[in-house]
């Protein structure tokens, strides 16, 4: 194993820093919004800008992959550590991004990267342009520092083109590619920390279920003098559902709904109770007055450990102005959960479909969907390679590194079920640099912190991994 020096890292990291950042400046040029059919040229000219990126890093494979259904690029690239027992790892990130205009509120045109106050401003200087790229002066100014002319783990990259669509075509894409995509580790870089003065790696995200639930009485609106009181009303019929969704301690009131629940442990709360978190500041970000949930849980228990049900949407009957006196003929619900490790997706939307059906009186019909899911993934704290990242980022900030987990649902879990692998994040963003929203930036500081610890990453992980097995 070749020592990685500190000073050494930090040398190279300073000294192709201006280049590093005019070449993400570049592809930040490229207004790659999957949402907007009028720019899929531009979201394949950002998959072939990577790609030639890559290789001018020194991957010796980076090649563009299409994508099923008429679908958006990916890029994959990788690079052979050439030691017989290094581990594989597979970074995951992505290279579209939300749309943006001036005219949105933007102080400057969102795709003509300005630098002010050691921050970059440009639509996907942190979501996720930035946090992609960090890696491959990492990787550079890891080669550097070791003397080595491969990485010391066997690296692939993998990097979306649909993420900020949805991510239509991801599960097919790995599962066509499983075996050029097999590895010991993923890392995704897509992600953040809790703030600039308290790093943190993500342990964890939550998993997502949500159906539509349509709800149907009289073949058409009724007179509520003639016939209210003697049939059954779907508008109230649906309420009734809403209202027993939880029960007083406002836990989900669905039975199995928390079956395979994998329970904080006293060590998880703990680590989460040391944050500098303010329900009051909270509250703020939340536009809300009060906080209200799950009993028993704090605020952050309950955002990334704890599973949820909530009514998205509910509707039917009469909304116009003044009354009009009817029993509506329908009404209808959408409800989504989000769902904790040990929870069976499946499971789940067979319980709320059966929960349903055990809750409506005769005479109403309903229907029930289910759009596609996400599962949940949860790393344990004492796995060797979140070791690894949390001792890598250790020596970029120089202080103790703390674990938050994710309360929202991502592509993690499909590489975790597809390639088998243990899903970890590294990502150095923070909530100030307003992803999705206007004005987003990267803090260039914290950018070269996500250089210096990808440079350490990779010799970290190749050391322990083999001592831990």
């Amino acid at each position: 194993m070749t020592t990685t020096s500190d000073s050494a890292v930090r040398e190279f990291i300073a000294e192709h820093r201006p280049a590093f950042l005019d070449d993400l400046a570049d592809w930040l040029r490229i207004p790659s919004v999957s949402a907007d059919p009028g720019r899929a040229g531009e979201v394949r000219r950002s998959a072939e800008w990577l790609a030639d990126k890559l290789r001018s890093t020194g991957f010796p494979v980076a090649e563009v992959w299409e994508t099923e259904n008429g679908g958006l690029p990916a890029v994959f690239a990788e690079w052979p550590s050439g030691d017989a027992s290094a581990p594989t790892v597979l970074v995951y990130g992505h290279h579209d991004v939300q749309p943006a205009a001036r005219e949105d509120g933007w102080d400057t045109d969102p795709f003509e990267p300005v630098v002010t106050d050691g921050r970059m401003f440009a639509r996907g200087a942190a979501d996720d342009k930035g946090q992609v790229f960090f890696h491959t002066l990492g990787l550079r100014a890891h080669l550097a520092a070791t003397g080595r002319t491969a990485p010391a783990v066997n690296l692939k990259l993998l990097v979306e083109g649909e993420e900020e669509s949805g991510s239509p075509n991801f599960a097919a894409l790995i599962r066509k590619h499983a075996d050029r995509l097999a590895a010991d580790v993923v890392i995704i870089s897509d992600t953040g920390m809790w703030s600039a003065d308290t790093p943190t790696v993500c342990t964890g995200m939550r998993g997502l279920a949500d159906c539509q639930i349509d709800l149907f009485g009289p073949s058409q609106d009724i007179h509520s003098g003639s016939f209210g009181g003697a049939v059954p009303n779907p508008a109230t019929e649906a309420a009734r559902l809403v209202a027993a969704l939880h029960d007083a301690d406002r836990r989900v009131a669905i039975p199995g709904f928390y079956d395979g629940v994998v329970e904080l442990t006293e060590q998880e709360r703990e680590l989460f109770a040391e944050l500098p978190f303010d329900d009051t500041e909270w509250l703020s970000v939340a536009k809300s007055r009060a906080t209200l949930g799950e009993q028993g849980f704090s605020t952050l228990e309950r955002i990334w450990a704890r599973p949820t049900a909530e009514v998205n949407g509910i509707w039917g009957g009469y909304t116009g102005p003044g009354g009009k006196t009817i029993i509506p003929a329908e009404a209808h619900l959408k409800l989504s959960f989000r769902l904790v490790a040990g929870q069976d997706v499946e499971k789940v939307r067979q319980a709320v479909a059966a929960w349903v059906t055990a809750q409506l009186p005769a005479g109403i019909r309903h229907e029930i969907v289910f759009p596609g899911a996400t599962r949940p993934c949860l790393t344990p704290l004492d796995h060797p390679a979140l070791q690894s990242v949390v001792r890598a980022m250790g020596r970029a900030f120089e202080q103790k590194i703390r674990f938050t987990r994710e309360g929202g649902s991502g592509p993690a879990a499909d590489l975790q079920d597809v390639l088998g692998a243990p899903v970890l994040f590294l990502g150095i963003s923070v909530p100030s640099d307003g992803w999705h929203s206007v004005n987003e930036k990267v803090e260039l500081d914290l950018l070269a912190k996500g250089v210096e610890t990808s440079a350490y990453l990779w010799g970290d992980l190749a050391e322990h991994w083999n001592a831990a097995d």
